[in-house]
């Protein structure tokens, strides 16, 4: 019988996976490792590897003996080695369509209450203030520019469902989609050009070794005073004492942040300082059906790699060589 190991889980169950590997033949072992040497007494016998924040290391890796595929709960492997896995030709798959809809959601959500100048109401309102006055200056919705850095299948969800506001919509990606962006009448701009001219910048794209800190004090220097940064992608894309810099100094706006470079983010964190910062705890994924997605594709992922298939969320291509 093939074995798959849940290195990890904050979810109140398995049930769904349970019940899958049950139905596949496949005996499926759900533990709360925290270390590598718990890691270490499992893995050795194990065909498929799910995760969700374990460290899976070189040394975890080099334990397998016959382990084909590692897949995430979620869309960023920053937890699990790929070059390592890579070189023993173990399969490394993420879930990256399980909560478009929601991550979508949340970016524009930040969107409407920054344009909208929401944290400044819901404040007043609780103090006995009432007096547009203190939302001066807001700007109409309709004359704004969307940069969009990231155009993805969560970049191209936010285009798609902006659309009907009639902004105007930047588009920054190293990997481009022509056709996605004419489709989605979103402009492509270098990342200098859409930095300066949106009015809102929303990050969608993974963190990289390459990209960490990419968001910086010469980005900000960019910005226009009225503008607002918009992150529901990962935390390490922003240096963080940049934005606290350009907050301070007005630079910019605001900002709204489900992520952080440290979480769970500190209480004493200076960015929960600022009341033009609205924040998330890196909720944007979450809903029911996301959840239930994100347990479904995980179990069937990692049982079609078992039945000799191939999988449809490849991180490491290299191993199909």
């Amino acid at each position: 019988m093939q074995n798959v190991l849940i290195t990890d889980y904050e979810y109140e169950n398995v049930d769904i996976e349970q019940r899958l590997f049950d139905n596949a033949g496949i005996h499926l072992t759900a533990a709360h490792c925290q270390t590598t040497e718990e890691l270490l007494k499992i893995v050795p016998d194990m065909d498929g590897v799910i995760t969700q924040y374990c460290d899976i290391n070189r040394e975890v890796i080099t334990a397998m003996k016959h382990c084909r595929i590692i897949i995430k709960y979620g869309i960023g492997i920053n937890n699990i080695d790929v070059e390592a896995a890579t070189e023993k030709g173990i399969y490394v798959c993420n879930i990256p369509d399980y909560g478009i809809d929601e991550v979508s959601n949340q970016a524009i959500a930040f969107l409407f209450a920054l344009a909208r100048k929401l944290y400044v109401t819901n404040q007043d309102l609780r103090k006995g203030i009432w007096d547009y006055k203190k939302l001066v200056p807001v700007y109409r919705l309709s004359e704004a520019c969307v940069g969009i850095v990231g155009f993805g299948r969560m970049g191209q969800a936010v285009a798609r469902k902006l659309q009907p506001f009639g902004v105007r919509l930047l588009a920054f990606d190293t990997c481009f989609c022509e056709n996605a962006a004419k489709e989605l009448h979103v402009e492509k701009a270098s990342l200098e050009q859409l930095v300066s001219e949106s009015d809102y910048i929303t990050l969608h794209c993974p963190a990289t070794k390459e990209n960490t800190g990419f968001f910086n004090d010469a980005l900000f220097e960019r910005m226009k005073p009225s503008a607002y940064l918009i992150n529901t992608a990962r935390g390490a894309l922003v240096s963080q004492d940049a934005l606290v810099r350009a907050l301070e100094q007005k630079k910019i706006a605001g900002a709204g942040l489900d992520v952080f470079e440290q979480e769970p983010i500190a209480a004493d964190n200076p960015l929960l300082a600022f009341p033009n910062v609205i924040v998330s705890g890196h909720t944007s994924w979450y809903s029911e059906t996301a959840i239930t997605n994100l347990h479904t594709k995980a179990a069937e992922e990692v049982i079609r790699v078992l039945r000799n298939e191939a999988p449809l969320n490849l991180c490491n291509k290299e191993v199909l060589k």
